[in-house]
Protein backbone atom coordinates (compact mmCIF):
# COMPACT_ATOMS: atom_id res chain seq x y z
CA UNK A 1 0.00 0.00 0.00
CA UNK A 2 1.15 3.69 -0.65
CA UNK A 3 2.16 5.36 2.33
CA UNK A 4 1.64 9.24 3.53
CA UNK A 5 3.30 10.65 6.44
CA UNK A 6 1.34 13.01 8.19
CA UNK A 7 3.32 15.26 10.57
CA UNK A 8 2.43 16.55 14.33
CA UNK A 9 2.25 20.18 14.99
CA UNK A 10 1.72 22.30 17.41
CA UNK A 11 -2.01 22.28 19.16
CA UNK A 12 -4.78 25.24 18.79
CA UNK A 13 -2.46 26.50 15.10
CA UNK A 14 -6.29 27.71 13.52
CA UNK A 15 -4.78 26.57 9.74
CA UNK A 16 -7.77 26.64 8.04
CA UNK A 17 -8.22 29.43 6.09
CA UNK A 18 -9.61 27.92 2.89
CA UNK A 19 -7.14 30.54 0.92
CA UNK A 20 -4.00 31.53 1.42
CA UNK A 21 -2.01 29.06 2.61
CA UNK A 22 -0.86 29.79 6.87
CA UNK A 23 2.48 28.78 7.28
CA UNK A 24 2.37 26.25 9.55
CA UNK A 25 1.59 24.00 6.04
CA UNK A 26 4.89 24.09 5.49
CA UNK A 27 5.84 21.38 7.99
CA UNK A 28 3.38 19.28 5.81
CA UNK A 29 4.77 16.33 3.63
CA UNK A 30 3.63 17.74 -0.61
CA UNK A 31 1.76 14.42 -1.81
CA UNK A 32 1.45 15.19 -5.85
CA UNK A 33 1.46 11.60 -6.79
CA UNK A 34 -2.05 11.34 -8.28
CA UNK A 35 -3.22 10.11 -11.88
CA UNK A 36 -5.85 9.30 -14.15
CA UNK A 37 -6.24 6.12 -13.84
CA UNK A 38 -8.05 4.82 -16.83
CA UNK A 39 -6.11 6.64 -18.93
CA UNK A 40 -2.47 6.86 -20.65
CA UNK A 41 0.06 8.80 -19.30
CA UNK A 42 -1.73 11.51 -17.24
CA UNK A 43 -0.31 13.03 -14.36
CA UNK A 44 -2.81 15.74 -12.09
CA UNK A 45 -2.14 19.07 -11.20
CA UNK A 46 -3.46 18.41 -7.71
CA UNK A 47 -1.53 18.53 -4.31
CA UNK A 48 -2.59 17.01 -0.92
CA UNK A 49 -1.00 17.73 2.57
CA UNK A 50 -2.15 16.60 5.70
CA UNK A 51 -0.97 17.44 9.43
CA UNK A 52 -2.27 16.67 13.23
CA UNK A 53 -2.16 17.69 16.72
CA UNK A 54 -3.51 16.20 19.87
CA UNK A 55 -7.31 17.28 18.75
CA UNK A 56 -7.58 17.34 14.86
CA UNK A 57 -6.41 15.90 11.21
CA UNK A 58 -6.09 18.63 9.22
CA UNK A 59 -5.75 18.14 5.51
CA UNK A 60 -5.73 20.67 2.52
CA UNK A 61 -6.05 19.66 -1.28
CA UNK A 62 -4.55 22.51 -4.14
CA UNK A 63 -6.33 22.36 -7.31
CA UNK A 64 -5.16 23.32 -10.98
CA UNK A 65 -8.19 23.88 -12.80
CA UNK A 66 -8.55 27.05 -15.47
CA UNK A 67 -12.77 26.05 -15.06
CA UNK A 68 -13.74 25.05 -11.99
CA UNK A 69 -17.47 23.65 -12.35
CA UNK A 70 -19.65 23.75 -9.62
CA UNK A 71 -23.31 22.51 -10.28
CA UNK A 72 -25.33 24.28 -7.85
CA UNK A 73 -29.57 24.29 -8.26
CA UNK A 74 -31.09 23.71 -4.84
CA UNK A 75 -27.85 23.80 -3.22
CA UNK A 76 -28.28 20.41 -1.67
CA UNK A 77 -25.09 17.75 -0.57
CA UNK A 78 -26.36 15.55 -3.52
CA UNK A 79 -25.41 18.31 -6.06
CA UNK A 80 -21.46 17.58 -5.53
CA UNK A 81 -21.82 14.32 -7.66
CA UNK A 82 -22.31 16.89 -10.31
CA UNK A 83 -19.31 19.11 -9.52
CA UNK A 84 -16.02 19.16 -9.56
CA UNK A 85 -14.59 18.05 -6.39
CA UNK A 86 -11.89 16.40 -3.96
CA UNK A 87 -12.52 13.38 -1.86
CA UNK A 88 -11.47 11.35 0.99
CA UNK A 89 -12.47 7.55 1.87
CA UNK A 90 -11.69 6.21 5.39
CA UNK A 91 -12.15 2.83 5.94
CA UNK A 92 -12.25 0.73 9.20
CA UNK A 93 -10.83 -3.31 7.46
CA UNK A 94 -10.27 -4.28 3.89
CA UNK A 95 -13.61 -5.61 3.81
CA UNK A 96 -14.93 -1.66 3.67
CA UNK A 97 -17.62 -2.83 6.44
CA UNK A 98 -18.01 0.24 6.84
CA UNK A 99 -16.20 3.02 4.96
CA UNK A 100 -17.30 6.40 5.25
CA UNK A 101 -16.81 9.33 2.35
CA UNK A 102 -16.62 12.75 2.24
CA UNK A 103 -17.21 14.40 -1.11
CA UNK A 104 -16.06 17.91 -1.48
CA UNK A 105 -16.59 20.54 -4.01
CA UNK A 106 -15.17 24.22 -4.42
CA UNK A 107 -18.23 25.74 -2.43
CA UNK A 108 -17.12 24.03 0.75
CA UNK A 109 -19.71 22.00 0.01
CA UNK A 110 -19.58 18.00 1.55
CA UNK A 111 -21.09 15.10 0.61
CA UNK A 112 -20.70 12.68 3.45
CA UNK A 113 -22.01 9.32 3.59
CA UNK A 114 -20.93 6.16 4.70
CA UNK A 115 -21.20 2.72 2.63
CA UNK A 116 -20.77 -1.36 2.76
CA UNK A 117 -19.05 -2.91 -0.62
CA UNK A 118 -20.62 -3.65 -2.75
CA UNK A 119 -22.26 0.17 -3.38
CA UNK A 120 -24.25 0.37 -0.68
CA UNK A 121 -24.70 4.56 0.39
CA UNK A 122 -26.64 5.90 2.98
CA UNK A 123 -26.85 9.20 1.72
CA UNK A 124 -28.50 10.23 5.10
CA UNK A 125 -25.54 9.80 7.42
CA UNK A 126 -23.95 12.67 8.29
CA UNK A 127 -20.03 12.94 9.94
CA UNK A 128 -20.81 13.47 13.21
CA UNK A 129 -22.36 16.89 14.51
CA UNK A 130 -19.74 19.45 15.18
CA UNK A 131 -16.28 17.29 14.93
CA UNK A 132 -15.84 18.47 10.94
CA UNK A 133 -14.74 21.98 10.13
CA UNK A 134 -14.20 22.90 6.37
CA UNK A 135 -13.15 26.03 3.78
CA UNK A 136 -12.79 26.39 0.57
CA UNK A 137 -12.52 29.23 -2.03
CA UNK A 138 -11.21 29.74 -5.62
CA UNK A 139 -8.45 31.02 -6.65
CA UNK A 140 -6.75 31.96 -10.43
CA UNK A 141 -5.20 28.59 -10.47
CA UNK A 142 -7.92 26.34 -9.39
CA UNK A 143 -9.65 26.12 -6.28
CA UNK A 144 -8.37 25.40 -2.39
CA UNK A 145 -10.31 22.93 -0.27
CA UNK A 146 -9.36 22.59 3.82
CA UNK A 147 -10.36 20.58 6.54
CA UNK A 148 -10.33 19.82 9.98
CA UNK A 149 -11.76 16.41 11.11
CA UNK A 150 -11.86 16.23 15.31
CA UNK A 151 -9.61 13.02 16.26
CA UNK A 152 -11.86 11.45 18.65
CA UNK A 153 -14.63 10.84 15.91
CA UNK A 154 -11.78 9.42 13.85
CA UNK A 155 -11.24 6.52 16.69
CA UNK A 156 -14.88 6.61 17.66
CA UNK A 157 -15.75 5.43 14.22
CA UNK A 158 -12.84 2.82 14.45
CA UNK A 159 -10.52 4.72 11.69
CA UNK A 160 -7.79 5.55 13.49
CA UNK A 161 -6.07 2.53 14.64
CA UNK A 162 -1.84 2.16 15.80
CA UNK A 163 -1.50 6.02 14.47
CA UNK A 164 -2.73 4.87 10.90
CA UNK A 165 -5.68 6.13 9.02
CA UNK A 166 -6.39 3.57 6.23
CA UNK A 167 -7.51 6.01 3.41
CA UNK A 168 -8.51 6.68 -0.40
CA UNK A 169 -7.59 10.35 -1.96
CA UNK A 170 -9.61 11.40 -5.28
CA UNK A 171 -10.64 13.94 -7.51
CA UNK A 172 -13.76 13.98 -9.80
CA UNK A 173 -12.70 16.44 -12.99
CA UNK A 174 -15.64 17.79 -13.84
CA UNK A 175 -15.50 18.51 -17.79
CA UNK A 176 -18.95 19.74 -18.49
CA UNK A 177 -21.86 20.26 -16.04
CA UNK A 178 -25.10 17.97 -16.05
CA UNK A 179 -27.05 19.33 -18.78
CA UNK A 180 -30.74 18.24 -21.56
CA UNK A 181 -31.02 15.42 -18.89
CA UNK A 182 -28.13 14.38 -18.91
CA UNK A 183 -25.03 13.49 -15.80
CA UNK A 184 -22.04 15.89 -15.59
CA UNK A 185 -19.05 14.56 -17.39
CA UNK A 186 -16.35 13.16 -15.17
CA UNK A 187 -12.78 12.63 -15.41
CA UNK A 188 -11.53 10.25 -12.64
CA UNK A 189 -8.17 11.11 -10.42
CA UNK A 190 -6.77 8.81 -7.77
CA UNK A 191 -3.93 8.27 -5.79
CA UNK A 192 -3.30 4.98 -5.82
CA UNK A 193 -4.20 2.66 -8.85
CA UNK A 194 -7.48 0.55 -8.25
CA UNK A 195 -7.36 -2.90 -9.32
CA UNK A 196 -10.39 -2.47 -12.05
CA UNK A 197 -10.68 -2.13 -15.62
CA UNK A 198 -13.15 0.63 -15.36
CA UNK A 199 -13.51 3.69 -12.98
CA UNK A 200 -13.97 2.66 -10.01
CA UNK A 201 -13.30 3.91 -6.20
CA UNK A 202 -15.42 2.16 -3.65
CA UNK A 203 -12.99 -1.26 -3.84
CA UNK A 204 -10.33 -2.46 -1.03
CA UNK A 205 -7.23 -1.65 -4.02
CA UNK A 206 -8.24 1.93 -4.55
CA UNK A 207 -6.61 2.66 -0.41
CA UNK A 208 -3.44 3.80 1.13
CA UNK A 209 -1.93 4.62 4.63
CA UNK A 210 -1.99 8.09 6.29
CA UNK A 211 0.58 7.23 9.05
CA UNK A 212 0.47 9.61 12.07
CA UNK A 213 3.68 9.82 13.50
Amino acid sequence: MKTYKVNKIKNDCLIITGGEMHPVWEMANINQDFNYPWEENESSSMVFRALYDEKNFYFRFDVEEENVLTFVDQNHKMEVVDSDRVEIFFRRDKELTPYYCLEMDAHARVLDYVANYYRKFDFEWRWPADKLQVKASKNSKGYVFEGAIDISSLKDLGLLNNDTLEAGLYRGHCMALPADEKEADLRWISWVKPDAEDPDFHIPSSFGKLILR
